[in-house]
């Protein structure tokens, strides 16, 4: 019954494996499982819920979309993707087997792998095989996410952590050795071999993280320099220096990870070179400088700066910042984050604890002295405030303070009624500087707080910031001291101002230029990223005059910064990701004709594919149907959709070619767009997905 408990953990459902086992349920009949067969067992709603959804997932058949969320769909064939792949081993299992019973040992291993296998779905990462006392998972596959090298290292710590928790029957404590690196593999059924290799890697990823785990000391996790790029501050890092490996012919640099920074922001510590100068927003600038002077006035402002990833949100806020550093102000800056959305306050006990300068190793009487001391810039009556801040940040207070002898619904209006007096008593002192970054991933408790928040600073010398991507409604807008402010992208001059600042003040060649203008459209973190993976790859050569190109200029790379947060806005539609692919294929623009024609069938269910491409903004229409045009509304964006439906080597299957003897010869598609080059791998590449050997497929 190993099996069916190894997939029972695999979904973080161990507690059912020896339910499973008394009713002889095991891998061979996992599929015929109903929610009726479930409900007898006396699996929980929940739980049979998950497990219907996993055992569908087995065939690579995805659940029934919700409205709230849309789950990754496991692909057959294989794909490019850029993966963070981790490499766990339990250290000194094989001591532990000669000194325990075999059945004893079974015990430690399963609870091993379902404390991991929980930890990993809370990450949403992909746990793609137990080896023993070792697990592969991948971060960024079959859903990418634009943190997946955080998610990883996160998940990492939470596996030390959880491991170390583990009771043995020898009562010895467990540890585990990490390693993880990063890179762009081809994952899938690389030889149509079955089960064996569905989810199989090539590439010097996997290899990489193998071989840093074995440099990993007990209970530590060693990274690539490939995945520390990544990184930037969000972590304590140690160099451990540059190492040979077997099987790798350079010497490997990696580093040690030792926590989680204490950062205030994520932007600051994702930008970890530091910041270009300010570029293009002087209008925006200019209006949060008045809304500025209006709050030192004591009128309150509140101003909601929304706009798309990468777009400047963030980096305008520290521009105001850098403004207004000389006049005396408070500065309070609070950061949401996706790891938190269900956990209440979570932005406010973080900037709580940063401000009182908490330490990893402060006893409890010296975090409450801290927090008292902290309390006492704000708060007028200190010890009635003190057990509730204490109670909020699970500091044992003891019999320091009164017992707080309130239910939960009390407690919770007290703790946040002294929020907000603490706050009232900061301005009252001197003006207040508010950020409230990617306020998108809010948890509904400090939504609360700033609804209460928003209605007090009127009357305040208060300047808060709320920034948030486009999905995020804001529920203040329209009240008479709230503004909004929506970012655009940057025009040709001001990217070509960008360009050059990054290039240290020497202008790249003109076609160069160009295509870093043509492919970034004017989003600034494209920009700067693209411009930095130009300069790395070593194409230009330094000259007394500037740049000048060393041979033909090749189409430029996605930046590998860029690659996890690309391909998350296509996974966010993976039950339609292929269209984006079909189109990406034939160019950056593309007419409802033509991708008809290469789908085949299922008209109805390629309108509503389009149709939810163009709602989540990645695609643009022009015209209605059926002579609709559409564009991606990123060149970068059409490259990821491109590079990750590359095929094996072979030639294009018949039906491809057919496909292009019948566009017409005038060279134009049917709806009057470019006739696209098969010859050159483009359309050809996505019909060798979507052909299987009885024609052509549906929509998705």
């Amino acid at each position: 019954m190993k099996g069916i408990a190894e997939w029972l953990a695999s979904i973080g459902l161990s507690e059912h494996s020896q339910r499973f086992a008394d009713n002889a349920i095991d891998l061979s009949v996992l599929r015929d499982l109903t929610e009726q067969d479930l409900k007898d067992l006396g699996v929980l709603l929940g739980h049979r819920r998950k497990i219907l959804r996993a055992i569908a997932e087995l065939d690579g058949v995805a659940p029934a979309p919700t409205e709230t969320a849309t789950k990754p769909v496991l692909r057959d064939e294989a794909e490019r993707r850029h993966l963070t792949v981790m490499i766990c081993d339990l250290v000194g299992s094989t001591a532990l087997s000669a000194r325990l019973d075999p059945e004893d040992v079974r015990a430690v291993i399963d609870a091993y792998h379902a404390a991991c296998a929980r930890i990993m779905l809370t990450y949403e990462g992909f746990l793609a095989g137990f080896r023993g006392d070792g697990i592969l998972a991948y971060f960024g596959y079959p859903l990418a996410h634009e943190d997946d090298a955080e998610r990883t290292v996160r998940a990492g710590l939470d596996i030390i952590a959880a491991v170390a928790r583990l009771e043995t029957p020898a009562a010895e404590p467990l540890a585990v050795r990490i390693g993880i690196a990063s890179g762009v593999v081809v994952i899938g059924d690389l030889a149509s071999e079955g089960a064996l290799r569905k989810h199989a890697v090539v590439g010097e990823t996997p290899n990489l993280a193998a071989r840093l785990q074995g440099l990993a000391e007990p209970g530590t996790i060693v990274v690539a320099a490939s995945t520390r790029r990544l990184l930037g501050d969000l972590f304590r890092l140690r160099d451990l220096g540059r190492h040979e490996v077997k099987g790798i012919s350079e010497p490997v640099a990696a580093w040690a990870v030792e926590g989680v920074s204490a950062s205030e922001s994520r932007f600051e510590a994702v930008r970890a070179a530091g910041l270009t100068d300010f570029i293009g927003r002087e209008d925006e600038i200019d209006f949060l400088l008045e809304r500025q002077r209006l709050a030192w006035k004591g009128e309150g402002q509140i101003v909601l700066i929304s706009g798309e990833p990468g777009i400047g949100k963030s980096r305008l806020a520290a521009a105001l910042a850098e403004r207004i550093v000389g006049e005396p102000h408070t500065r309070l800056r609070y950061q949401c984050s996706p790891y938190h959305t269900n956990s209440a306050l979570h932005p406010f006990i973080a900037q709580l604890e940063r401000a009182a300068g908490f330490k990893a190793d402060d006893t409890s009487e010296q975090r409450l002295d801290k927090l008292e001391t902290l309390l006492a810039m704000g708060a007028s009556q200190v010890q009635a405030a003190a057990p509730l801040f204490a109670a909020l940040l699970s500091i044992p207070f003891g019999e320091r303070y009164p017992p707080l002898s309130l239910s939960p619904t009390q407690q919770r209006r007290r703790t946040l009624a002294a929020l907000l007096d603490q706050f009232e008593g900061l301005a009252r002192r001197q003006p207040i500087s508010l950020s409230f970054e990617d306020a998108q991933w809010t948890d509904a408790t400090s939504l609360e707080l700033l609804d209460l928040t928003v209605e007090r600073v009127h009357q305040l010398p208060v300047l808060a910031l709320f920034t948030f991507r486009p999905e995020f409604e804001p529920p203040w807008v329209g009240l008479p001291n709230v503004g909004t402010l929506t970012l655009g992208r940057l025009d040709r001059n001001d990217v070509e101002s960008m360009v050059t600042q990054v290039t240290g003040g020497r202008v790249p060649p003109p076609e160069v230029m160009k295509q870093i203008v043509a492919k970034t459209d004017g989003n600034p973190l494209f920009v700067e990223e693209l411009t930095k993976t130009v300069l790395e790859t070593g194409i230009l050569v330094e000259d007394a005059e500037g740049f000048r190109l060393d041979g033909p200029l090749p189409p430029l790379a996605i930046p590998e910064t860029l690659q996890d947060s690309l391909m998350a806005r296509l996974d966010r539609l993976a039950p339609v990701r292929e269209i984006a692919q079909i189109g990406a294929a034939i160019g950056r623009e593309f007419s409802y004709s033509l991708v008809r024609a290469l789908v085949g069938r299922d008209e109805a269910a390629l309108k509503d594919a389009l149709a939810q491409l163009e709602a989540a903004g990645l695609v643009f229409r022009r015209s209605d149907l059926p002579e609709a045009i559409y564009s991606f509304k990123h060149a970068l964006v059409q490259d990821a959709a491109y590079a990750a439906q590359e095929p094996p080597a072979g030639a294009a299957p018949a039906y491809c070619r057919d496909l292009a003897r019948s566009v017409p010869d005038n060279g134009r598609d049917p709806a009057g767009g470019r006739r696209p080059s098969f010859h050159a791998g483009g359309v050809q590449r996505s019909c060798h997905r979507m052909v299987d050997q009885g024609g052509r497929t549906g929509v998705g």
